[in-house]
C-alpha cells in the first residue's frame, strides 16, 4: 500500500492547528483562572509555588502541537503549492534524468491545486510541448510518473520508424553519437544518443536499434496530453496506456538538487545543480 504524505500532512496540520486553538480559546483560560484561585490558595499558606507551576503547567501534547504547528503548516503549503521533491525510480527518462537523481517540480506552473484531491482552483498556465512534468498515473493515481509532453490537446501524434510526428511533422533527430552511460546508466550503453526539437525545447533521447517499437496513430483529445520517455524503448508511456488527463499534473520538473547513484561509488556531484529540459 502506497503511503499518502499530503493526507497524513493535511491531517496533522489539522489535528496540531486545532489543539492550539481549543488551548487558545477554552484551555489556556481555565489554566489562568485555576493560577488565580492557586495564587490566593498560595498566599495564605497552603500551597508551595513548585506545586502550582506543577497544576498550571501547559500539558505536553498542547506544548508540541503548538511547537509543530507552524513548522507542518510551512512544508505543506511549499510542498503543496511552490516545489515538491521527487526521486527518479527508473531509467524512463534517461540520458535526460537517471536513476537516483532527485529533483524538484514547480508545482504552481499549471495552476493552483488543493493538496490530496488535486483539484485546481487558480488557472495559471498550461503544459507546453517539451516540458517535463510530474503526473498521477492514470491506471493507478497512487503513482507518480515522469515524463515529456509530446502531444498538446487535439494534435495527432505519430510514431513510426522510431521516429515522432506531430500532426503530420516529422520531429527529426539529429545524431549525436553512441550513448555511453556511467553508474544507473550502464545498462543503456550503446544505444544511439540523438538531439531532437519539441517547440522551443532541444533535448536528447536514446534509441535502442535491437528493440522493436510500439507503433502508431494517436488522437489527444480535448483536457488531455500525450507523453513519452526520453528513453524511447525502455519507456511505458502514452503508446501503451493513453492520455494524461489534465487533473491528473502535479507540475513541471525544472531542477536536480540531488544525485545519489548506488551503483557509481554515491553522490554525482556534476548532476546536482542542473536544469532539467
Amino acid at each position: 500500500m502506497n503511503f499518502d504524505f499530503a493526507a497524513f500532512l493535511v491531517l496533522a496540520v489539522a489535528v496540531t492547528g486545532l489543539v492550539w486553538l481549543l488551548d487558545i480559546f477554552f484551555w489556556a483560560p481555565k489554566r489562568h483562572i485555576r493560577l488565580e484561585t492557586l495564587k490566593s490558595e498560595m498566599a495564605e499558606g497552603k500551597l508551595e509555588d513548585e506545586k502550582i507551576n506543577k497544576i498550571i503547567k501547559e500539558p505536553v501534547w498542547v506544548e508540541t502541537s503548538r511547537s509543530i504547528f507552524p513548522v507542518l503548516l510551512a512544508v505543506l503549503v511549499l510542498r503543496s503549492f511552490l516545489v515538491e521533491p521527487f526521486r527518479i525510480p527508473s531509467g524512463s527518462m534517461m540520458p535526460t534524468l537517471l536513476v537516483g537523481d532527485f529533483i524538484l517540480v514547480n508545482k504552481f506552473v499549471y495552476g493552483i491545486r488543493l493538496p490530496v484531491i488535486n483539484k485546481k482552483v487558480v488557472e495559471i498556465g498550461q503544459p507546453k510541448r517539451g516540458d517535463v512534468v510530474v503526473f498521477k498515473y492514470p491506471n493507478d493515481p497512487a503513482i507518480d510518473y515522469i515524463k515529456r509532453v509530446i502531444g498538446l490537446p487535439g494534435d495527432r501524434i505519430g510514431y513510426y520508424g522510431k521516429n515522432v510526428y506531430v500532426n503530420g511533422v516529422q520531429v527529426a533527430p539529429e545524431m549525436v553519437g553512441v550513448y555511453q552511460g556511467v553508474g544507473s546508466g550502464i545498462a543503456m550503453s550503446g544505444a544511439q544518443l540523438l538531439e531532437e526539437n519539441l517547440g522551443d525545447v532541444r533535448h536528447q533521447i536514446l534509441i535502442d536499434t535491437t528493440k522493436a517499437s510500439l507503433e502508431g496513430e494517436f488522437a489527444v483529445p480535448e483536457g488531455h496530453y500525450f507523453v513519452m520517455g526520453d528513453n524511447r524503448d525502455n519507456s511505458n508511456d502514452s503508446r501503451y496506456w493513453g492520455m494524461v488527463p489534465e487533473r491528473n499534473l502535479v507540475g513541471r520538473a525544472f531542477m536536480i538538487w540531488m544525485n545519489w547513484d548506488s551503483a557509481n561509488g554515491g553522490v554525482s556531484w556534476r548532476r546536482i545543480g542542473n536544469s532539467i529540459k
